[in-house]
């Protein structure tokens, strides 16, 4: 009986060695995978802000108001992102780009040149969140 005893608590402290050997490498693998998507969609808000610039320079406003639209959405994604990360200080910079992407987009609705200044600080303040945070 004590045999069968021993042999069984061998057998969970090898399950539970095995278990623990096999998920800890997942860890890590996980935050990579967080932290590159992530940079994925910081990427895609500041390229449609950058595309948004480009509209606003070549006086199509009405690409330009799409194109903030589709940044804001991406800028959204990654607040959320970094909230899940744990990491919500490093979202205050999107907070400033969204304020930026709302303004550029009002004043692109109005037809005004100076939503190009805006989209650039937004721009900016997307590259400060992708060279700080995803570079941790």
């Amino acid at each position: 009986m004590t045999r069968v005893l021993g042999l069984g608590a061998a057998l969970l402290v090898a399950l539970g060695a095995g278990w623990a050997w096999g998920a800890s490498g997942t860890w890590d693998l996980t935050r990579a995978l967080r932290m590159a998507e992530l940079r994925n969609v910081l990427l895609e808000g500041r390229a449609a802000v950058l595309d948004a610039r480009l509209d606003i320079y070549s006086v199509n406003f009405g690409e330009a108001s799409r194109h903030l639209e589709a940044a804001r959405s991406a800028v959204h994604d990654a607040e959320a992102r970094l909230d899940d990360l744990g990491r919500q200080e490093d979202a205050t910079p999107l907070a400033l780009a969204l304020a930026k992407i709302d303004e550029a987009q009002r004043m692109a609705g109005e037809l005004n040149q100076d939503a190009n200044a805006l989209a650039a600080d937004a721009a900016k303040a997307i590259n400060d969140v992708l060279d700080t945070t995803v570079k941790r």
